[in-house]
């Protein structure tokens, strides 16, 4: 990195910090810390709460997501719009009219003070894990790119975070997700025009759609009812919808961003506005994997994409067995290429089809090759992290693109970062607050609770950092985070669906049932059965069905 790459990235965090600083200051009341003061218009809501779900795993694994699997992943999100729809007319509703804190409140008044706590120590459990990834995603990949010591950054992001969610509480952590959206937007756009001014001066984007087609990465629709597909029309249609459900709809890191709306029609336009936007973006950012893609097709990409992975295995008695692989590649690669240019201009469409299985070929072969350097990589260090998908976007930011762009785009991913954190500490800083503390300590003073709730937010991010720091790359980051939180949503929202429409179950019903089915969907996830997606609507489903069938015994045993 150069001196102009470390002003931007440097400028831009500090930017944001004293920003939100500034601008949070005079928080008075518990109303003021953990709702700004009830003031946020729609436009703050709707990029808060894309913000909050955008972090930067989004933004490293994403692209890196469909270099290897193409646009396929975009389905995950086509449940979302529905769900938004479904929480602006039942959920947010009810929790504007209670006037509660956090979603976890609403539930003591329909079930009972049990239920209410197991829910917010589910939430709890899942967010503060999922609160130290969002940490560790960066930090991992910028530390193996880069050379810089892991610990120290995942201690700078955290502590960063800290110091302004900490002080300002949820108005600090919203007016700061304004500013890194629109970092967010600027540099992924950059990227995107920037990548299309590096293909071949005869191909088009319309050339370089062609050519990713041309070997299966824009296959957007899966109407399959495979269940060794992760990611289909159905699973993200259902499984997706019951997902977004429980994340926009009862997990507090998203409750509370709209719970801070000067109205309900202001919360209710903030989610619209993120249903509309939220698939689009999606795809643009796997549209920028593509692109990635396609710049590859033209131009040498490393063997393996990890680093440190390569640096082990060159070290190691396996390296010119590793070497032998990265000289078939390049071989490879120029075939690719003349095939890709061959393709671009052919106009008869016999030989297009003709080259399109050609490249197919060529580029099975080369993934054959990925295969066998992860098996090498792996007889020289046993331990070592074969999986690179969330390196191919950070490799392609650092090797091509100029000087500038690139504290740029650092700034993305480490925004993205801060704002998702920020998001979830103030959210799990609440719930400790509100639903644990402050219901067994009655009495004291307004500004009592705010210093709680600061000491709380401040504990949870020493927390994540740990987390951050124990912590181990996982098959994709993106999908990491949306599995744990596929593992306890389900149950959750089956909790408020019941709270909500089936009036005839009560506390211990639904406290026994949600028990039952969280020791079930670990153990469904743990023997791999059914793809993540499925978990939300499957836990959803159990934890009624229990409660239907518990309530009427607890009903005989009390007469």
């Amino acid at each position: 990195m150069e001196q102009i790459d470390w002003i931007i990235l440097l400028g831009t965090l500090a930017f944001i910090v004293l920003y939100g600083t500034y601008k949070s200051r005079g928080n008075k009341n518990v109303t003021d810390y953990l709702k700004g003061g009830s003031e946020a218009r729609w436009w703050t809501i709707g990029l808060s709460v894309m913000a909050t779900q955008a972090s930067a795993i989004t933004f490293l694994s994403t692209p890196g997501q469909a270099f290897h699997s193409g646009m396929g992943f975009v389905q995950f999100y086509f449940g979302l719009p529905i769900a938004m729809v479904v929480i602006c007319l039942v959920f947010i509703p009810i929790y504007h009219r209670l006037k509660v804190f956090t979603a976890y409140q609403y539930l003591e008044g329909r079930f009972d003070l049990k239920t209410r706590t197991l829910t917010a120590i589910l939430f709890l459990i899942q967010r503060g894990l999922a609160a130290g990834i969002t940490i560790f995603a960066p930090s991992i990949i910028l530390s193996a790119v880069l050379g810089w010591n892991l610990i120290y950054l995942n201690i700078i992001i955290g502590v960063l975070v800290i110091i302004y969610t900490v002080s300002g509480g949820t108005k600090a952590v919203s007016v700061t997700q304004k500013q890194q959206m629109g970092i967010i937007f600027l540099g992924m756009l950059l990227a995107f025009l920037l990548i299309l001014n590096y293909l071949p001066l005869d191909i088009g984007f319309s050339d370089a759609l062609n050519i990713a087609g041309a070997s299966g990465k824009m296959e957007v629709l899966d109407f399959s009812f495979d269940f060794d597909n992760r990611y289909t029309f159905w699973s993200g249609i259902i499984g997706g919808s019951f997902l977004a459900l429980s994340y926009f709809g009862t997990d507090q890191s998203q409750v509370q961003r709209y719970l801070s709306g000067k109205s309900v029609k202001q919360s209710q336009m903030g989610l619209i506005f993120n249903g509309l936007l939220k698939v689009p973006m999606q795809f643009c950012i796997l549209l920028v994997g593509i692109m990635v893609f396609v710049f590859y097709q033209f131009n040498s990409s490393p063997l393996h994409f990890n680093p440190a992975a390569v640096k082990d295995v060159m070290a190691s008695e396996y390296a010119s067995e590793y070497q032998a692989l990265e000289t078939e590649k390049r071989a490879l690669e120029q075939q690719i290429s003349v095939k890709q240019i061959a393709f671009a201009r052919a106009e008869a469409a016999s030989e297009k089809e003709t080259l399109r299985n050609e490249i197919a070929q060529l580029n099975t072969s080369e993934d054959a090759l990925r295969e066998q350097s992860k098996v090498v990589i792996k007889k020289a260090n046993p331990n070592a992290e074969t999986n690179d998908k969330d390196y191919v976007f950070i490799h392609f930011i650092l090797n091509n693109l100029p000087r500038g762009i690139i504290g740029l785009l650092l700034a993305v991913i480490l925004s993205a970062a801060m704002s998702s954190t920020a998001s979830e500490l103030n959210a799990l800083g609440s719930t400790t607050a509100i639903d644990l503390f402050q219901r067994n300590v009655k009495g004291r003073t307004e500004k009592y609770y705010v210093r709680a709730s600061r000491w709380f937010t401040l504990l949870w991010g020493v927390i994540a950092i740990g987390v951050a720091c124990v912590a181990n790359l996982f098959d994709n980051l993106i999908q990491l985070v949306n599995i744990i939180g596929s593992i306890f949503y389900g149950n959750v929202l089956g909790i408020f669906l019941l709270a909500f429409f089936v009036k005839y179950v009560r506390g211990s019903a639904t406290f026994i049932a949600a028990l039952i089915t969280q020791a079930i969907i670990v153990y469904i996830w743990w023997i791999d059965v059914m793809p993540y997606l499925w978990l939300n609507l499957v836990g959803c489903v159990i934890v009624m069905v229990l409660a239907l069938v518990i309530q009427p015994f607890l009903n005989t045993s009390n007469k």
